[in-house]
Formats: structure tokens, C-alpha cells, sequence
């Protein structure tokens, strides 16, 4: 198979799709892998490091697409991609679709076989090629928010682990996932007050159980996050219902109950965001105040560290794309219930629930995609 690697043209976005060292195996399993010129720069990689694991450096955006069969990108494709998207390809990439309706509306028109990495899921419910990023992401929203808590910067002025003395700031992290562990562990290594909700009763057993004393738990309801907001220094979101658009949890109202220079950071802001003032902002512009609070939403957050966040990625990725190369989409979904749970839309029709949901579209189960 033909796989084609183009370069992320999403603002501030330097990750890449493939690493040269998955190019590797890929063309040492007999494809043919086409990376367009600069792809990697933004992750430390040259057009050198590929040529030398065996890819065909091609040198424009448009060569890549009209070459490949299958499309390995990071995120999803943006508006001058569009029409270089045909009914042949296999697109695999975050897609997020739930959350924009343009792209929805682009990728049925394309006819293209669209596999979302972010619905790619395991018998136990686990989303493997999404975690990686989240523990970039939850790590980051820390680091970033204890940056933003700084007076400077906005905030209220607070170090986030306080010091001999001084009490250290409150952080509370709405979602105990994935990004919500990561965000706990950070934080309570810097010696933050830090509270952890979620709606199941039994991770935060679990979570009790394996974060540090100076994190507590507490069940998520509208009640409980109203309560706790209000004396919060450094609120994260970190919500996810796997395709589907993230619920508002914090509501514009509920901005007027938290103090000056609180720091709010949505995590799931590729899903719509669970913070209803939250829109997608950019590492160069990366936040914004409503009502005194200030908003950090930057839509890829793992692309401010590509080195760490594209190896982390090719890592979880690459079985897939071997799999995909070998059988083909239909064959290799057929196989691998996880990567059928990958398939958002194939052929103009949305066979996955959520985003036909999210936009009120035809919904086409996807076994009748897989049969004909």
C-alpha cells in the first residue's frame, strides 16, 4: 500500500504522522511510505532521517494526497485539505468530528473512509490511541496552568505548591480518566490542594488508592462542582464521552461564583469543551477572560512538545497503520473489533452513533459498510 505522511498544517501544530523509524517497518513489510518534504522538522526529524528509513520524500501537500492510498496525519484535516481528499482514501487521524460540523459535512462529501484514532476502542473500554496524547495533555494542563496562575500572566498570583507557611493553591480537575490522573499526579507532585471528581464511584476508589494523600476524591455532580469551584485556584477539565460532544459542566453563571484570576483549562475543547465559555484558542494566542477568569483552551496541546508527543504516538499508532497497509480497512476492521470501533464515516455514510447524534444526520450501522 501506498501510505502518505503530509505536513501538519494546522496552526502551531508540529507533530507529525509517522516517525522515521515506523516508516521503517512499514516499508520493510513491503509499502511504500510518501512523506511530504518538512513533514518532521517541527519534531526534530529531516527529510534525511526518512529518506534513510526507506521513504519517498515528495514535495508538496497536494503530491502526497494524489500519490497515497492511505493518509496518516495527527490532527484533523483543516478546510484546504478538503478537496484533496478522495473516495479512495483512507483517512487515519484524530478526527473529533462531534465537534465540528464543516469537517462532518466535508469528509461525507469526500466519500473517504474515515478512522478516528480517538474512537479506536478496547474490549475494556480503554482508548489506546488516544491515551497517549491525553497523558501529554494532562501533564501539560498543570504546567500550563500554574503559568497562567502567575500574575503576569493573569492569574491570581498563586505558586501552585505554595511554600513553608503559606498554603498551597486549590486545584480541581473534573474527570478522573486518563487526562485527569496525569493532571492529579502533576499537581500533587508540586504540592498542590488538589480534588479529584468523577461520575463513577469505582475509579475514584481506584484513584484513592493510587495517587498521593494530598489528593481527594469527590463524586461529580452538579451540586458537588458548584460547591467546589468557587474556591478553586486552577480548575482542569478533562471530560470525555468517547465521539460525542463534551457536556457543559461549568456554565457561564457559574464563572461569577469563582474568584478573580482563576485559571480555567479545557481540556476537552476538541470535543466542544465542558466549559460552556470555552473556545478553541491556538499556542499563539493561547487564552482569553470571561468575568475575571481566565480561559486557556488551546486545541492541541501536545503540539508544544512534538518531540515527546509524536514518538508517544507513532508508539500506539503504527500496529494499527501495519494492520490497515496488510488487509486493508474492510479486512482489517472486520479482524480487530477495536479498530472497528475506529470507523466514523466510510463512503458518505456516519456509521458511528455519537457524531450522527451530534449533528442529527443519517445514522448507518457499520457492519452494513463492512458486508457489502
Amino acid at each position: 500500500m501506498k501510505i502518505g505522511v503530509p505536513k501538519e498544517i494546522k496552526p502551531n501544530e508540529n507533530r507529525v504522522g509517522m516517525i522515521p523509524s515506523g516508516v521503517m517497518e512499514l516499508v520493510e513489510a513491503g509499502h511504500t511510505v510518501l512523506v511530504q518534504a518538512g513533514a518532521g522538522l517541527g519534531s526534530n526529524f529531516s527529510d534525511d532521517d526518512y529518506r534513510a528509513a526507506g521513504a519517498e520524500i515528495l514535495p508538496t501537500m497536494e503530491d502526497v494526497y494524489a500519490a497515497a492510498e492511505m493518509i496518516v496525519k495527527v490532527k484533523e484535516p483543516i478546510e484546504p485539505e478538503y478537496e484533496l481528499i478522495r473516495s479512495d482514501h483512507v483517512v487515519f487521524t484524530y478526527f473529533h468530528f462531534a465537534s465540528s460540523r464543516r469537517l462532518t459535512d466535508a469528509m461525507i462529501r469526500s466519500g473517504a473512509v474515515c478512522i478516528a484514532y480517538e474512537t479506536v476502542e478496547d474490549a475494556d473500554g480503554s482508548l489506546p490511541l488516544l491515551v497517549p496524547m491525553s497523558e501529554v495533555a494532562g501533564r501539560m494542563a498543570v504546567q500550563e496552568g500554574a503559568k497562567y496562575l502567575e500574575r503576569p500572566m493573569g492569574g491570581r498570583g498563586i505558586l501552585l505548591g505554595g511554600v513553608p507557611g503559606v498554603k498551597p493553591a486549590k486545584v480541581l480537575i473534573i474527570g478522573g480518566g486518563v487526562v485527569g490522573t496525569q493532571a492529579a499526579k502533576m499537581a500533587a507532585g508540586l504540592g498542590a490542594d488538589v480534588t479529584v471528581m468523577d461520575v463513577n464511584l469505582q475509579r475514584l476508589r481506584y484513584l484513592a488508592d493510587i495517587l498521593p494523600k494530598n489528593v481527594r476524591m469527590i463524586m461529580s455532580n452538579r451540586f458537588n462542582i458548584a460547591e467546589e469551584i468557587t474556591d478553586s485556584d486552577l480548575i482542569i477539565g478533562a471530560v470525555l464521552i468517547p465521539g460525542a460532544k463534551a457536556p457543559h459542566l461549568i456554565t457561564r453563571n457559574m464563572l461569577k461564583t469563582m474568584q478573580k484570576g482563576t485559571v480555567l483549562v479545557d481540556v476537552a475543547v476538541d470535543q466542544g469543551g465542558c466549559i460552556e465559555t470555552c473556545k478553541p484558542t491556538t499556542h499563539a494566542d493561547p487564552i482569553y477572560e470571561v468575568d475575571g477568569v481566565v480561559h486557556y483552551c488551546v486545541a492541541n496541546m501536545p503540539g508544544a512538545v512534538p518531540v515527546t508527543s509524536t514518538v508517544a504516538l507513532t508508539n500506539a499508532t503504527l500496529p494499527y497503520v501495519l494492520k490497515l497497509a496488510e488487509k486493508g480497512w474492510k479486512k482489517a476492521c472486520l479482524e480487530d473489533p477495536a479498530l472497528k470501533k475506529g470507523l466514523n464515516i466510510v463512503d458518505g455514510k456516519v456509521v458511528y452513533k455519537a457524531v450522527a447524534e451530534a449533528f442529527n444526520l443519517p445514522y448507518v450501522e457499520v457492519n452494513e459498510v463492512l458486508v457489502t
